[in-house]
């Protein structure tokens, strides 16, 4: 029986490889009811996904992982909402100070360059003109 109230089941669906997902995407992956999730986007300031113009909410992966994250501290930890605050708080902190940027993938990589590329061309034709 699944446990609609409190969003405790998950159901261990790996996060897809998408830039986005909607609320009921994010639910089924997470187990976290929309209630949920929309009161946990009042509580937590960290959470903040993207709106379309439909007002939908857009998560992004890094969303997800917060509410995982969240949803550990709450249901498996039985932190209160102002404990599991402090304690992401504190974790973000020490993340910030120990932060290596990671080089992009292949797929981000070759992107980069096309990006840097057409940047270098745009600055090639502006000194040109001037």
């Amino acid at each position: 029986m699944k446990n609609k109230g409190r969003g405790a089941n998950r159901t261990d669906n790996p996060i897809p490889e998408k830039l986005y997902f909607k609320i009921k995407e994010v639910s089924e992956i997470t187990g976290v009811e929309p209630y949920i999730l929309r009161y946990w986007e009042s509580e937590f300031n960290i959470i903040n996904p993207s709106r379309t113009k439909s007002k939908q909410r857009l998560y992004r992966r890094k969303d997800l992982e917060l509410i995982l994250e969240i949803k550990k501290l709450l249901y498996e930890e039985q932190f209160t909402i102002a404990g599991a605050k402090k304690k992401l708080k504190e974790s973000n902190l020490s993340e910030n100070k120990n932060f290596q940027p990671t080089p992009p993938n292949g797929k981000y990589k070759t992107l980069l360059k096309d990006v840097k590329k057409e940047l270098n061309i745009i600055k090639e034709f502006l000194s040109k003109s001037r």
